[in-house]
């Protein structure tokens, strides 16, 4: 039989705070634990999908996209079918954010060379497209 840990055994072993392995329970992330008195009993797997969660978290997903990875899709797809589907779908979301941030440096960019006495006479911000 495995040992059992305590929701602080698994936050301190985690990294993450009991609150939010409360949330991800709540958000369907984790399923619900055993209880034992009253208190949240775990088992060891547990630090391996809170694991996978963070990593998920790290690469840009939501929890609702965490969510479908988890659960969304019909049982036996294979992990790799899983990363691929919805790591293809956030390439397209982080290209336009660099996109965007690279419009936003050139903005600055042109800010910075901007020698105009005053913001209502400055033309530089105005007429970028």
């Amino acid at each position: 039989m495995s040992a059992f840990l305590s929701i602080g055994q698994v936050a301190r072993l985690a990294r993450i705070r009991p609150s939010a392995i409360r949330y991800y329970e709540e958000a369907g992330l984790l399923e619900e634990p055993d209880r034992l008195g009253g208190k949240r009993r775990y088992e060891e797997g547990i630090l391996r999908r809170l694991a996978l969660i963070g990593g998920a978290k790290r690469a840009g997903f939501t929890l609702g996209e965490i969510r479908i990875l988890l659960h969304g899709f019909p049982a036996g797809t294979w992990a790799a079918e899983r990363w691929r589907t919805l790591a293809s779908q956030k390439l397209g979301e982080v290209d336009e954010a660099i996109a965007q941030l690279r419009e936003t440096r050139e903005l600055l960019e042109e800010a910075m060379r901007c020698e105009c006495a005053s913001l209502d006479e400055c033309a530089r911000l105005l007429y970028q497209t």
